[in-house]
Formats: structure tokens, C-alpha cells, sequence
């Protein structure tokens, strides 16, 4: 095993290691930063000589099946391998900069699966996720920035629904982030012709029962989405929205027909990943702390469903004003003051809700 090659397994092993999700390698003019990032922080953790850099970032473009001799556009790519008797995958995207080319590696453990029980921070609310799965038809939206956990919540429900009411599940991703047993998996290759849209025609003719859509990004994609909730499947998929009120808007500016909406639409949710309070330490936890990486984050959830989900609808036609449901805002505000969530947390939600 060469040099680089050993570098390169070191900092995959150490980002595994330390729970980090994500591995930034940044050319600078004198060096390179190598940082690892921890929920809402990038933590500094490697300096490397230019030199080095350069040998790094093509031994992962290999690896990754990348073109290496290719440095004036974005590429994409993917690979696993086991650590420590996990299987990780991997998920590379370069970045043509100034300087050189950036790297992020994106982590991925294959066999981490959250308990439905443990999706919420509150109980009450994975029971009522749960309970909107028994829908035959419609379609569910999970809202959330990038890295609120999304994929993770839903595969654990979809986990628990094949299991509870035996259903055929079929998905259709770009890319597979966690692979599973349970259901079919759908890879988008625009190369070989299998699109968002295409991908979903073709599946519906698979006989699902539920269909989860990795991401709702066209208007092509949406308009199908809805069309197979119409015609009696459970359609589930995600959408970049900074709420759940967002998603139904979102839908209207793809064009899609709001009767459809209103017929098809059976629940939004919006997820953030909140920092909670340790059990052992106040305030920041140092690397010789018990809970150190463990129990440090969950995900808390706002529901747009039922009676305020018809009062959105009828909000973006322009019928009505006020819709009344618990936000995201009051549920971390719980929180606090149930002492679960830090403090900081309700500050970071204001900081990137309100002040834009």
C-alpha cells in the first residue's frame, strides 16, 4: 500500500471514528485543510502540503470511478468498503476552485438504523408519522435543509412499515444512501436513460404499493409524483424547504393543479437535527466525556397535516390567512424548556429562518 493510499484510509478511518458526517479537503495557496464536520461545525483536523493534495484528491477520483484528468469541471462518484466490520458508503463531489480542485466526501454507514421508536425526540410524533403510512394512497413530502436526516427518517419508516403491514416498497434514488433488504432500490442514471421521471413510470408499472421518490426537483418529477398518488399508490419523497407550509407552495410554482393537490396531499413534515443538552457536562462536551458522540443530536419535527394542511392549501389559493399548527419553532422551544435542547439551538433556528 503506498503512501497516499494509507493517508487516505487514515482520514476515512478517523471521520468514522469521530462520528463526523462529512470530510472537506480544501485547496488553500500555501497548503490544504482537511476538516471534518460535526452536525452545524466544521472542525480543522489535518494541514497537507499542496503536493500531497493533489496525489489525495486523484487517488479518490480513482477509487471513485471519477475521471482524474478532468479538474475544470464538478464530478461526481461512489464507492463502499468495510471499517472496523461496518460497511460505509461513500460519496465524493469535487469542486473546481482558484486554487485547485475541493473534495467532500459525504459518510455514509450502510448498517445504522434508527428505531422508528427513536426518529423523534418526542414519541407522540413518531406515532403519528407512523400512522400516516397506513394511508393506501396520497402523498407524504419530508421537508429539511441538507443533512437534517431526511433519508434516515425515512427509511426507518419505511423499515417498520414493510415489516408491520407487508407491503411492496419500491424506491428510486440519486444515489442509494443506505442500502436495504427490505425494498427494492431504484439507482437514477441519466446516462442510461433512467431519470427521476422515467424511473417513476417505469415503477409504476412494478405493482408497488408505496413509492419513495429521493427528491421532488422538477416540475416533470412532481407532476408524476402526484400522478401515481392519484392512481392509488402511497407516494413519499422530500422537498428543500425551509418549512412545511413551504412544500404546498413549492408544489403550486411546479405547476402542479391545485384540486390535485388538495386530492393527493396528505402530509408535510419539516425535520431539523437540534443539539441536545449532556447528561454529564455543561455546556461543551470535552473527548473524554461518556456521552462524548453518542446521544448528541435528534431530530424534531413539525406536522402539517389534516384541518391545517387544508387551511395552507387554501392559504396559497389565496382564501385564507391565518393556519394555526404546532412549528418547528415551538417544538424547540419545548424542548429547552424541558431541558433536552441546548439553548443555542433555538438561536441557530432564528438565525436561519427568520433574519433571511
Amino acid at each position: 500500500m503506498s503512501t497516499i493510499e494509507r493517508m487516505a484510509e487514515r482520514i476515512i478511518k478517523d471521520a468514522i471514528r469521530c462520528h463526523a458526517s462529512d470530510i472537506h479537503i480544501i485547496p488553500r495557496r500555501k497548503d490544504t485543510l482537511i476538516q471534518l464536520r460535526f452536525g452545524s461545525k466544521l472542525a480543522p483536523r489535518l494541514y497537507l502540503p499542496k503536493e500531497e493534495c493533489d496525489r489525495l484528491i486523484s487517488h479518490f477520483k480513482f477509487t471513485a470511478s471519477m475521471d482524474i484528468g478532468e479538474k475544470r469541471r464538478p464530478q461526481s462518484g461512489a464507492y463502499s468498503l468495510e471499517i472496523d466490520g461496518q460497511m460505509i458508503g461513500l460519496r465524493f463531489s469535487t469542486l473546481p476552485s482558484s486554487h485547485n480542485e475541493s473534495l467532500v466526501i459525504r459518510i455514509l454507514p450502510q448498517q445504522e438504523q434508527i428505531p422508528f421508536f427513536q426518529i423523534s425526540l418526542f414519541p407522540n410524533m413518531t406515532r403519528k408519522m407512523l400512522a400516516l403510512l397506513k394511508h393506501a394512497h396520497g402523498l407524504i413530502i419530508f421537508t429539511g435543509p441538507t443533512g437534517s436526516g431526511k433519508t434516515t427518517t425515512l427509511y426507518s419508516l419505511l423499515n417498520e412499515t414493510s415489516h408491520m403491514f407487508h407491503r411492496n416498497v419500491i424506491t428510486l434514488e440519486d444515489p442509494i444512501e443506505k442500502v436495504n433488504d427490505m425494498v427494492l432500490q431504484v439507482q437514477v442514471n441519466e446516462k442510461a436513460g433512467v431519470s427521476y421521471a422515467a424511473g417513476l413510470k417505469a415503477i409504476l408499472r412494478h405493482d408497488p404499493d408505496i413509492i419513495m421518490v429521493g427528491e421532488i426537483r422538477d416540475a416533470e418529477t412532481a407532476k408524476i409524483a402526484v400522478r401515481a398518488a392519484l392512481t392509488g399508490h402511497l407516494v413519499l419523497s422530500t422537498m428543500h424547504t425551509r418549512d412545511a407550509k413551504g412544500a404546498v407552495y413549492r408544489l403550486a410554482e411546479f405547476g402542479v393543479n391545485m384540486l390535485e393537490i388538495e386530492q393527493t396531499l396528505v402530509a408535510v413534515t419539516a425535520q431539523r437535527l437540534v443539539e441536545l443538552t449532556c447528561p454529564y457536562c455543561e455546556g461543551e462536551c470535552s473527548s473524554y466525556c461518556y456521552g462524548y458522540g453518542r446521544w448528541k443530536r435528534a431530530s424534531v419535527f413539525e406536522l402539517l397535516a389534516g384541518r391545517a394542511l387544508n387551511a395552507s392549501i387554501k392559504e396559497v389559493r389565496g382564501e385564507v390567512n391565518d393556519v394555526k399548527y404546532r412549528t418547528l419553532k415551538e417544538v424547540i422551544t419545548k424542548g429547552i424548556a424541558l431541558g433536552y435542547i441546548k439553548e443555542s439551538e433555538y438561536s441557530r433556528w432564528v438565525h436561519d429562518n427568520e433574519a433571511t
